[in-house]
């Protein structure tokens, strides 16, 4: 794909800053704002993120890479009119791995985020997640419930982090008329997912590919809402381009038990495949389906990408990477 040459689209904004815009899903903005004709600021200290995620980008004069860390001091250079703060583990094994630094951007990253949006009077979106739920006894999750969460779990430093960065976002809008939004996303897959980031999809699919049984925690009775990474970004800047403060969930409607969606990957690779059973993580969500209703009328949005054709093009990103890996040993 051709950076150069932006598609002509009706927007408000002319550069944007991306906070965590080597990760999966910022990565996959940071495209998405090119494609629109808006200047790119990434910024990303590669904690989970990774320059091969933005490689394809460095060419494009309109885009530009600055390793930080957001949990420091954040200065950029020039006018910027949008902050999109996707800064985060966002993996069950990233920020167990990495507590206190998932504690720290959702709070002192989220404050500087805040700030820098201040200071250059832009439109600030906070990527926030479907996890400010925790176990729901909501069902599905709208925007208005309140949520279900450990304070004191080990999931506590992601989903209280979140919380948190929600709160500070609402406080900057309320007390200092910064110009802010929420959304809420549900779980998203695609390319560019690390295969050993712990979360289902990619760790099916990896197993799969590589002939192993697929591991399914408990019976796999539990349900996840999953979206393609395509439908997630068109949501995102949806709402960064409405009035709406948020929050706003954007996520699949299809609601899925765990071991039907590996399953449903087995059919796709293939392959030959087996199901072992291990146990379920503490304070593992039992159900989880957004209510999307807000996001249909505020927004005008709704998923398109069906499960079976976003997987397949999961799939085959995934067998690219491997086969790559493969041949980059044989050497």
């Amino acid at each position: 794909m051709c950076w150069g040459v932006a598609t002509a689209v009706n927007t408000r904004f002319s550069r944007a800053v991306v906070t965590g815009g080597a990760g999966f899903l910022g990565s996959h903005l940071c495209e998405e704002l090119l494609r629109r004709g808006i200047g790119v600021m990434c910024l990303d200290n590669f904690l989970t993120g990774t320059p091969a995620n933005i490689t394809h980008l460095l060419g494009e004069p309109r885009f530009r890479l600055i390793k930080c860390d957001v949990t420091d001091f954040v200065h950029v250079p020039g006018p910027v009119d949008l902050v999109l703060h996707l800064a985060s583990a966002a993996s069950p094994a990233d920020y167990l791995r990495l507590p206190i630094e998932t504690l720290k951007v959702g709070s002192l990253g989220t404050l500087h985020a805040l700030g820098l949006a201040g200071e250059k009077g832009a439109r600030f979106v906070l990527a926030s997640t479907s996890e400010v739920y925790g176990d729901p006894l909501q069902h599905p999750q709208s925007e208005g419930y309140w949520g279900n969460v450990n304070p004191v779990g080990p999931r506590s430093v992601y989903d209280e982090a979140k919380r948190y960065a929600e709160a500070l976002t609402t406080a900057y809008r309320m007390s200092r008329g910064t110009d802010t939004a929420i959304v809420r996303i549900f779980n998203t897959y695609g390319p560019r997912m690390r295969p050993d980031d712990g979360r289902a999809i990619p760790t099916f699919i990896r197993q799969a590919l590589a002939g192993e049984p697929l591991s399914i925690t408990g019976d796999g009775s539990q349900t996840r809402s999953v979206c393609y990474v395509d439908d997630t970004i068109r949501g995102i800047l949806a709402l960064a381009e409405s009035r709406a403060a948020g929050p706003v969930n954007i996520g699949g409607p299809l609601e899925l038990p765990v071991i039907d969606l590996a399953k449903t990957i087995m059919e796709l690779t293939g392959l030959p495949g087996s199901i072992r059973h291990i146990e379920r993580p503490v304070d593992d969500p039992r159900m989880r389906r957004p209510d999307t209703a807000l996001a249909q009328e505020l927004l005008g949005w709704a998923p398109r990408v069906e499960l079976r054709v976003g997987m397949a093009r999961t799939i085959a990103w995934f067998r690219s990477q491997l086969a790559g890996a493969a041949r980059a040993t044989e050497v």
